[in-house]
């Protein structure tokens, strides 16, 4: 079932969304090499809970498995759903974050891919490439499309440019409950699927492998890696459907006062319009 939001709805979800930025701003200040994953969680769950809020992720439940920590921390292979440890970052990482928070009954979920150091250019190309299909998903989730309107225009920019759409994983409405309907996938033909309605608050969000598009689990039953072994990127925005042009309630500048977006190395000719 889809609930359309009212405008007090939303203005409770950038509420929770602004708390995300807030805090992938304060841990964005110490990625760097040598800080581990678990002090970057440890920095985002104090920073929820000083600021009103509960981090969404913490106690998580699908099935028999219990998402342990506040953040999503996942290193190059790494899709989504890292679990944070004491791996030590290094020169040259891709690292991928996704956070959530609840306040005030309402949830915030995006997430963002951070470079460490100095990356490779083929995977500044690749979180170029991430970025700009989501903006160019978030520009079909208007009133009177559909679903697959935004899957299409995701999967069309990354695989003309050489990468792949992981398919076992997709974005999601949000609103009171963390993960609410419709799903949104990363591909998709246009024209198809749930019609987009004003009031709709979805969570767009492309993750896209260098490699195949195959991911596996760890024994964890959270992390999920590309089955190759080769870097994967994840932006993330919550959106929500409006007639004419679409509203975006999370904001990334939060994050790019603080660190340099990779997205903008020259690792390509193709200019990235933001």
């Amino acid at each position: 079932m889809v609930h359309l939001k009212s405008q007090r709805e939303i203005g409770r979800l950038r509420e929770s969304a602004d708390l995300v930025g807030q805090t992938l701003a304060e841990v964005a200040r110490y990625i760097e090499v040598g800080t581990t994953l678990r002090e970057l969680d440890a920095i985002a769950e104090d920073y929820i809970r000083t600021h009103g809020g509960e981090p969404a992720f913490k106690g998580y439940q699908v099935g028999d498995h219990v998402f342990p920590n506040t953040l999503c921390t996942s290193v190059n292979d790494a899709v989504v759903h890292g679990i944070p440890d004491d791996y030590a970052l290094q020169d040259g990482d891709l690292l991928s974050l996704d956070c959530g928070a609840k306040l005030d009954g309402y949830y915030g979920d995006w997430g963002y891919t951070f470079a460490v150091g100095t990356i490779a250019d083929e995977d500044a190309a690749l979180c170029r490439a991430t970025y700009q299909a989501l903006l160019n998903g978030i520009d079909q989730a208007v009133a009177d499309q559909r679903v697959g309107d935004i899957s299409h225009a995701v999967q069309v920019h990354c695989e003309s440019r050489g990468f792949s759409v992981v398919r076992d994983l997709v974005g999601h409405g949000i609103g009171q409950s963390l993960h609410e309907d419709p799903q949104v996938p990363n591909f998709g033909e246009p024209g198809r699927g749930r019609p987009l309605k004003p009031g709709l608050s979805i969570c767009i969000e492309p993750m896209i492998n260098r490699g195949t598009q195959r991911v596996v689990t760890d024994d964890d039953g959270w992390t999920v890696r590309a089955a190759d072994g080769l870097p994967s990127a994840h932006y993330e925005h919550m959106v929500v459907v409006r007639d004419g042009e679409p509203e975006v309630l999370s904001d990334f500048q939060y994050i790019e006062d603080v660190i340099e977006p990779p997205y903008k190395i020259d690792a390509l000719s193709e200019t990235t319009t933001r």
